[in-house]
């Protein structure tokens, strides 16, 4: 009981204070009524000041177009919500009669809330003001296109001031532009966007954007074509309706832009699109070319243009051009002139006519091509025969068998792709087409020969990518219809349209070649596929395609390629060993991939991809491919495991690259653990192409040193993984990563063999230069690009300076993350640099520097450098000083210089002497540097300008030699947001 009484007791007691406390809080908060309201009237009034100043800034960012942060409008909309809020609060009728303490303390716990809101929402103003909008550059109005001209040509250019002057007609807004392949609308098209980048001073759109449709719509494509013309970002998985609305958003807030649809084959739903309709869009328009008159006037277009096939004098001085000086001999230019004719004035067949019948002097050769062109063919009913005559006889004139199957290999590619050379290479060898008894660099040597023959007849271009080609549509289509009925190369083309599923149906006919390249295939034949002559097969692309049913592969036992990279297999069934005759098998950026089937049987294979997937260790059999030339292990993260004699015992291999994979190399042999090590590699006499990593740096033999001078390529990334800034000289690159080069033996010989080095977050660097600076002159002249970054001592400490150049051939030079040193002339001094050669100097985060370069002494100029990037230096406060040479050398020091990028430099005032003009520049990048007044630019720089961007604000700034230069270089300007 005296429990119960004391339990009971305690509770009363704990109740009692906490009643206490609440009544006096009670008590406090209305006391304190007024005062609350007052407060709340004057900080309210503060959250509103912010509020108009972050509401000024984005209209300002709204009306430049930029695409204002999602943060910035959801603050503003919860400020206007708490206006109301607070509004409803300060308009209550309160008297000290009708107002009892009760209302009084609920209206102050309120006005409690609400100042806690205004608190939290004018911390947040505070950090969306001066960023309102995301970091990314206003697109120019008008970028150009490269393309043939049409200056010459009468007709077109007629055409084209058609156009031009129904752009400023306000009743037309869609215009269809449309004629038979070939007959010259893409090229019409282009030189009409790039006549209107040259008239930028006086354009008439806010922005002009191009848009390669194609035969096979795919919405989705077209979309993102839009968008990132706008600089506009695409989701990963975002719908087609979710992406309309942000495409209609951004297009909305642009006062008139101008849409070219080429190669349009069907109606397009512009409002599925994401496009405005014109009509309601004042002053902007669309135009679109196809090769059907009902396709325009299904897009509803206000006005047609027919392009009309070139007159006879323009055929004749277009296929001049092409042909040469060979059409003046006297005894063939009467049957160049009937050629002329029977190409029918278009523009595709008289250039392919003409490069094919180049310098050709035998009137043998001109009659026979002329005759074959007037025999009646059968052809593609989508294929004008004027057009297609000119194209075969291109094909037929090429020089060999071998030439022709690469040609139509390029059809298995969609329209409009632009396919790597080096994934040709690899196909090509696999298919027979190349010497297989030559190494890989012959061979690739090889495949550049054809490609640039395959150009000069005008079968194949330059693609949107370095180190690509492509075909054009109508080029394509005719080799598609060559090869559906050439014994030797039948080809079944369904690549990039589409497909959802691959019908058997489609392989009934046993074709050579198999392309369902880039569809939306999920699921491939459960059965077994009689295409028992099918060489290639080619699957990539097809990202909804998770697996590969063992019966599907067992009627290909001819198949030489097999490439399912970029698709999100989990692994390959038994059947794939019973493909004997396979060459390549590509699986490179199956992510999902983490094994593979024994290999032994595949004893022929010669190119192995199996970058970017998720193998732990290389396949079982590895060791009986011993005809495979490339391996490619790159990005293969997952890799622990590399069994001892697995590689030496590739007898064949050429190219080795495990670059970024998470297998490390051990220098020497361990018994215990038997793994893969760098010894092991030496042995391998035909290796040309290495790309490794190693634990430690290698002590190198005279055989080993003879070896690594034998590799055509190579990179020896030494320590840790991690990432390296990639250079254009990464063909013999050496990276050091996080090493004490102090306890490093002999580092000199390996750097020897580099054109490109790298060193990153090294310990004992300043001893390392010392040393070979006494012991090693004259063994870096090979060396084109330095990387030193992330390096925490000093470089350049050490009483010892070179006596001679120790790089004389050093192109770029890369300090990244570096904290000391006030400029990198002490650095070039210590190692005797003269810069006599360098074309690129980028600095980054480099926190002590001062200035970049002294120059005086026994550097005056920098005469080959083109590039200088300069970015988060917050001490750097001029570029270049002068030591002794203010009057002495009044030339620029950068006589050279092209493209200039300064970013992030907050006491960055000066670049050079105020003499100075740098003439030769094409590109300026200026970012968050306001305190930079002065460009050495003159209204000269306009010649060779392309674009200069930066924050409005710092343009507006400027200072300028005379009032004529901004005006001249106003077209050039493009705004760029402010870093988030």
């Amino acid at each position: 009981m005296e429990v119960v009484t004391s339990v009971v007791g305690g509770v009363v007691v704990a109740t009692g204070r906490v009643l206490c406390g609440s009544i006096y809080s009670m008590i406090k908060d209305t006391v304190k009524f007024q005062s609350n309201l007052d407060t709340l009237k004057k900080e309210m009034k503060g959250l509103l000041a912010v509020k108009d100043k972050v509401k000024n800034e984005t209209e300002i960012a709204e009306q430049e177009g930029k695409v204002l942060r999602p943060p910035v409008t959801k603050w503003l909309e919860e400020v206007e919500k708490l206006m109301l809020k607070v509004n409803q609060i300060q308009t209550v009728k309160l008297s000290r009669r009708s107002l009892n303490c009760s209302k009084r303390y609920r209206i102050s716990r309120e006005v409690a809330k609400k100042l806690k809101e205004i608190e939290d929402l004018l911390r947040a103003g505070s950090s969306h003001s001066g960023v309102v909008a995301v970091n990314h550059s206003i697109p120019r109005a008008v970028e150009h296109i490269p393309g043939p001209t049409i200056q010459d040509q009468t007709t077109a250019s007629k055409t084209l001031d058609k156009i031009m002057t129904l752009l400023s007609d306000d009743g037309v807004q869609r215009i269809g532009i449309w004629g038979m392949g070939g007959v010259g609308k893409t090229t019409l098209v282009r030189n009409l966007n790039n006549k209107l980048k040259s008239i930028s001073s006086m354009q008439p759109f806010g922005i002009v954007i191009w848009v390669t449709v194609s035969k096979n719509l795919d919405m989705k494509k077209v979309q993102t074509q839009i968008a990132e013309r706008m600089n506009l970002e695409t989701k990963m998985g975002e719908s087609l309706e979710r992406l309309a609305i942000r495409l209609y958003q951004r297009l909305e807030k642009e006062e008139k832009f101008l849409l070219i649809l080429d190669d349009v084959w069907e109606k397009i739903d512009l409002d599925k699109l994401g496009v405005p309709q014109p009509e309601n869009h004042n002053g902007s328009k669309i135009i679109l070319t196809s090769r059907s008159l009902d396709v325009c006037r299904d897009m509803m277009t206000d006005v047609e243009v027919r392009v009309e096939v070139l007159n006879d004098d323009e055929a004749w001085r277009l296929f001049s051009e092409n042909a040469g000086n060979v059409v003046s001999l006297e005894h063939i230019g009467p049957i160049a002139k009937e050629i002329v004719r029977e190409c029918g004035g278009l523009p595709l067949a008289l250039v392919t006519m003409g490069a094919a019948m180049r310098k050709k002097t035998k009137v043998e050769q001109w009659k026979h091509a002329l005759n074959e062109l007037q025999r009646p063919v059968s052809c593609p009913p989508h294929i004008e025969y004027k057009i297609y005559n000119p194209l075969k006889w291109s094909y037929d004139s090429l020089e060999d068998e071998k030439i022709k199957y690469c040609y139509l290999y390029c059809s298995l590619f969609p329209e409009d792709f632009s396919i790597a050379i080096s994934e040709l290479a690899q196909c090509w060898l696999a298919e027979g087409l190349l010497v297989e008894e030559e190494n890989y660099e012959d061979s690739f040597n090889r495949v550049i020969v054809l490609i640039e023959n395959l150009k000069d007849s005008c079968l194949l271009e330059e693609g949107a990518r370095e180190d690509t080609v492509k075909m054009h549509d109508v080029v394509r289509d005719v080799a598609i219809w060559i090869a559906s009925s050439e014994d030797g190369c039948k080809s079944l083309v369904h690549s990039g349209i589409g497909l959802s599923e691959m019908s058997v149906d489609k392989l009934s006919y046993s074709p050579k070649r198999v392309s369902f390249m880039n569809n939306k295939i999920r699921r491939l034949p459960d059965c077994v596929v009689q295409c028992s002559e099918a060489s290639t097969l080619l699957l990539q692309g097809n990202l909804l395609l998770d697996r590969v049913p063992e019966r599907f592969l067992q009627g290909f036992e001819a198949l030489r390629i097999l490439n399912m990279s970029g698709t999100p297999i989990h692994s390959l069934p038994p059947s794939l060993l019973q493909l004997g005759e396979l060459r390549a098998l590509l699986l490179g950026g199956c992510f999902f991939l983490e094994e593979l089937p024994p290999l032994e049987g595949l004893s022929r294979l010669q190119v192995l991809d199996l970058s970017a997937t998720r193998i732990r260790e290389l396949p079982r059999g590895m060791e009986n491919l011993s005809n495979l030339k490339q391996l490619n292990l790159s990005r293969t993260y997952c890799l622990k495991t590399i069994q001892a004699g697995i590689i030496s015992r590739l007898s064949c291999l050429e190219v080795l690259d495990l670059t970024q994979s998470g297998y490390c190399f051990s220098v020497k042999r361990d018994a215990q653990k038997e793994m893969a090590c760098f010894e092991e590699l030496k042995c391998h006499e035909r290796l040309l192409a290495v790309y490794i990593r190693l634990e430690r740096i290698p002590y190198l033999s005279d055989e080993e040193h003879s070896w690594i001078d034998r590799l055509r390529q190579l990179h020896f990334s030494i320590g840790p993984m991690g990432n390296f800034l990639a250079t254009r000289h990464e063909k013999r690159a050496v990276s050091l990563r996080c090493l004490d080069l102090c306890l490093e033996e002999r580092i000199g010989p390996l750097f020897s063999h580099a054109s490109s080095l790298n060193l990153s977050n090294c310990l004992g660097l300043s001893d390392a230069l010392e040393d070979m600076i006494i012991n090693s002159v004259g063994c870096f002249a090979g060396l084109k690009s330095l990387t030193i970054e992330s390096h925490s001592g000093s470089v350049w400490q050490g009483g010892c300076a070179a006596q001679y150049d120790l790089l004389p051939n050093l192109e770029e030079l890369y300090l990244l993350d570096l904290n000391y040193g006030e400029s990198i002339s002490q650095l070039l001094g210590h190692l005797g640099l003269r810069f006599r050669r360098l074309k690129l100097i980028q600095v980054q985060q480099c926190y002590k520097m001062k200035y970049l370069l002294s120059c005086g002494g026994f550097i005056h100029a920098l005469p080959n450098l083109e590039v200088i990037k300069v970015r988060y230096c917050p001490r750097l406060g001029e570029l270049f000083t002068y030591y002794s040479m203010q009057n002495i050398h009044p030339d620029p020091v950068v006589p050279n210089l092209r493209i200039l990028e300064l970013e992030r430099l907050p006491k960055l005032r000066t670049l050079c002497r105020d003499q100075e003009t740098w003439l030769l520049i094409e590109q300026v990048y200026v970012s968050e540097c306001n305190l930079l007044r002065k460009l050495p630019l003159t209204d000269q720089n306009a010649e060779n300008m392309k674009e200069i961007r930066g924050e409005s604000g710092w343009w507006n700034a400027l200072q300028w030699r005379d009032d004529t230069t901004k005006s001249s270089l106003q077209p050039y300007f493009i705004f760029i947001q402010f870093e988030a």
